[in-house]
């Protein structure tokens, strides 16, 4: 990507990492951010009119491709022309850093996307080489650990440089985050693709049988895959103390979505980083009847947040942090989409404005409570 040799924004809110400049200046160079500054500023600079200025958004988990990718049941669209959407669409959300999440299993009578991993991955490749994204995508695993084949498919793409992140799923019935089986069932009546109960009597049945046939395997040979690669793994609707045993023991860096105080009090003591959903925080509560967001959030047991199936919901939920938390002011409440996930995968060069830092920055207007990205900068050039 080329890059602006010199651009400088005046007169804009600057989020640092831990403080708030009132009325500042950036110039950014070569990529990079050059110099900060409260005064003095340089001539020919752009003019932001008081708007925040904040690092570009990271998001480490987002499944929202699949609704690109297929937008009706049983409707499949051109996935490189899927990926240049969903990727429109997160740049103009001030997302500038993303790890796809794509479904690294195959079910039996479940949606055609399941088992379009290795399909999607090259249509993001392809789109990348290019030059038709604005946003720069890393890929996230998640690995569905009592399917059969979910560590075959793991292997297939295990050693592409993009992967970032993998993630312990398991959407057993009765337990995680659909330990009510009726939340799972209305959940699947709520896609709109016509599942009968005799229809999810059947899946559910096969995926106990799964658990109980494939699950303990797997999840070693993923946990051991994931540690031969360096990739950080992510364990996902931790539940009970024994969740969050296994966890510690599996080495997992972030935690997904925990759906009770109890699990995230146990994964924060052992410094486990806790992701949770901006949707949560937005709509003030689970769509599952899971523990809220923000109730972490007032205890300091929130650490990253994630838009999960909402792009535009990361930049609500990070604004909205201060008013429903008041502990947590407005610099730590942009860490949580910004520094905190870029250390949480290795990417220390982002995140943050801070000289020599990533030139990925935005531009957000507030009004109504309802937050406008009007530009995005990413390694200095204008994306959105």
């Amino acid at each position: 990507m080329t890059t602006n040799s010199e651009l400088v924004l005046r007169n804009a809110r600057i989020v640092l990492a831990d403080r708030v400049i009132e009325r500042g200046w950036i110039a950014m160079e070569n990529g990079r951010i050059a110099e900060i500054g409260e005064t003095g500023v340089p001539a020919g600079s752009l003019d932001m009119g008081g708007d925040l200025v904040i690092p570009g958004l990271i998001e480490l988990h987002t499944d929202h491709l699949e609704a690109h990718y297929m937008p009706r049941p049983k409707v499949q669209w051109n996935p490189i022309a899927a990926v240049v959407s969903y990727d429109s669409q997160l740049a103009t959300c001030g997302i500038t850093t993303v790890l796809d999440s794509l479904r690294v299993w195959r079910e039996e009578g479940a949606e055609d996307v399941d088992g379009q991993a290795g399909v999607l991955a090259e249509a993001i490749s392809a789109a990348r080489d290019a030059n038709l994204l604005r946003t720069e995508h890393f890929l996230h695993l998640r690995c569905e650990i009592p399917m059969p084949n979910v560590v075959a498919e793991a292997k297939e793409l295990i050693g592409r440089p993009d992967v970032r992140l993998m993630s312990l799923m398991d959407h057993t019935p009765g337990q995680r985050q659909f330990r009510d089986e009726e939340k799972l069932r209305d959940y699947y009546r709520g896609k709109g693709a016509g599942t009968t109960d005799a229809e999810l009597d059947a899946m559910f049945a096969r995926r106990l049988y799964c658990k109980e046939t494939y699950a303990e395997a797997n999840m070693r040979a993923i946990v051991a895959l994931a540690h031969q690669h360096e990739i950080p793994l992510a364990s996902h609707d931790d539940t009970t103390d024994e969740n969050v045993v296994d966890a510690i023991r599996d080495r997992v860096a972030v935690a997904e979505f925990p759906t009770t105080i109890e699990a995230a009090r146990g994964l924060h003591a052992a410094g486990i980083d806790i992701l949770m959903g901006a949707p949560n925080v937005v709509r003030g509560g689970s769509h599952s009847g899971n523990i809220a967001a923000i109730d972490l959030a007032r205890e300091g047991l929130l650490d990253i947040l994630s838009s999960d199936y909402i792009p535009s919901s990361l930049l609500m939920a990070a604004l909205q942090l201060p008013l429903r938390a008041p502990a947590i002011d407005l610099a730590a409440a942009v860490r949580t989409v910004t520094k905190a996930p870029a250390e949480a995968v290795g990417l220390p060069d982002r995140g943050e404005i801070a000289v020599g830092k990533r030139a990925d920055l935005i531009r957000v207007h507030v009004a109504h409570d309802v937050p406008a990205v009007r530009s995005v900068w990413r390694e200095g050039h204008r994306v959105a």
